[in-house]
């Protein structure tokens, strides 16, 4: 069975993320009590269900601690289990949150909002330390649609490496495990010809070939991630998101991400995001 976990904060997406995967094939539960999820798994491996997607958060309470446990028991059962984790920054959850004007699952009337979605943080931290994280502050759901696809084709394929490009105008992304800054290097934001383009266009690319210091930071970047991918799969990690930053997120990160795609695809799986362009 392939058994596909979306877990993370209340307001990020899930729901938009579950219903992807029904809607390519699996058999779907929403917010399944962390508890019954072994029971589950083995009634739905019996019935013959080969592709399986369940949504546990907070709402499962006190059991969501034994969820950790529940994974383990399972894998060593030969069930292939992935983790989504969903997350977003706390104002963009509180933006939703209002839009909504739905309560959060940990509202007690003691607690704040914020409150709420700090709490919430802490209580799924374990399980965030497994999964492959989504940031979806700034994300369409069209464009979260697109991600959740992406990541259901490479599951279950060892250590997925995945390459993101983002403005730091916008902040770092949530889910960023190595961050590197290429702000230093030459913008062809300042050259009106140039900046109506992006790092996939021809023109930005031959202008960033042409730069010595583009190309030198592109090999120290890569030389680095070659290192340290090694460390990486002994410490048992799943996913390794390396996240490039420029000041807009448009020409010179896209270029990097890539262009490094593009040298590290041939050896294992591999995701890349556009977070600006998407």
């Amino acid at each position: 069975m392939q058994l596909i976990l979306i877990t993370g904060m209340s307001g990020s997406g899930k729901s938009v993320a579950l219903n992807v995967l029904e809607d390519s094939g699996f058999y779907c539960v929403d917010n399944l009590p962390a508890k019954l999820m072994p029971e589950l798994v083995s009634f739905l491996g019996a019935a013959g269900y080969q592709r399986v997607a369940l949504s546990i958060d907070v709402r499962s309470g006190a059991t969501l601690a034994e969820l950790p446990q529940h994974m383990t028991e399972l894998k060593r059962g030969g069930t292939e289990i992935s983790v989504l984790y969903l997350e977003a920054k706390t104002e963009t959850l509180i933006e939703r949150f209002s839009e909504t004007r739905r309560r959060h699952p940990l509202s007690d009337g003691a607690l704040t909002l914020p409150e709420c979605i700090a709490r919430e943080r802490g209580l799924l931290a374990d399980i965030a330390d497994l999964a492959h994280h989504i940031d979806t502050s700034d994300l369409t759901p069209s464009a979260l649609r697109t991600w959740v696809k992406d990541f259901v084709g490479l599951s279950g394929s060892g250590l997925t490496l995945l390459f993101e490009s983002f403005g730091f105008k916008n902040g770092i992304p949530l889910d960023a495990d190595l961050v590197f800054d290429v702000r230093c290097l030459p913008n062809p934001h300042y050259d009106p010809r140039l900046r109506p383009f992006t790092g996939k266009d021809q023109v930005i690319m031959d202008f960033l070939n042409a730069s010595a210091d583009t190309q030198a930071m592109l090999e120290d970047i890569r030389s680095f991630v070659e290192k340290w991918l090694p460390h990486f799969r002994r410490d048992n990690r799943a996913y390794l998101t390396v996240a490039i930053g420029c000041t807009g997120g448009r020409h010179r990160s896209v270029y990097l991400v890539d262009v490094l795609a593009a040298h590290f695809r041939q050896r294992m799986p591999l995701l890349v995001r556009h977070r600006e362009l998407s």
